[in-house]
């Protein structure tokens, strides 16, 4: 008997697709982190510099990141 191993698929537990600003948002994260941006600060910085915006349109800080993370994972 074949037994296959259990994963769980990222998507299967989201409520809603993820919104454009999401997406562009995940994107620059995950082009923060390719070049090397592993820290909160310098990942911040490098929001500040290539975008996009924190969601009120200012200047990404980390508690503005951190909480801005904390929601978008409850909602999504």
């Amino acid at each position: 008997m074949k037994t296959q191993s259990l994963y769980l698929n990222s998507h299967q537990s989201r409520k809603r697709e993820p919104t454009q600003y999401e997406n562009l948002l995940g994107d620059a994260i995950e082009r923060g982190f390719a070049a090397g941006h592993w820290e909160l600060t310098a990942l911040v910085a490098y929001l500040n510099q290539s975008g996009p915006r924190a969601p009120n349109g200012e200047s990404w800080s980390t508690e503005s990141f951190s909480t801005t993370m904390q929601r978008f994972a409850q909602e999504v």
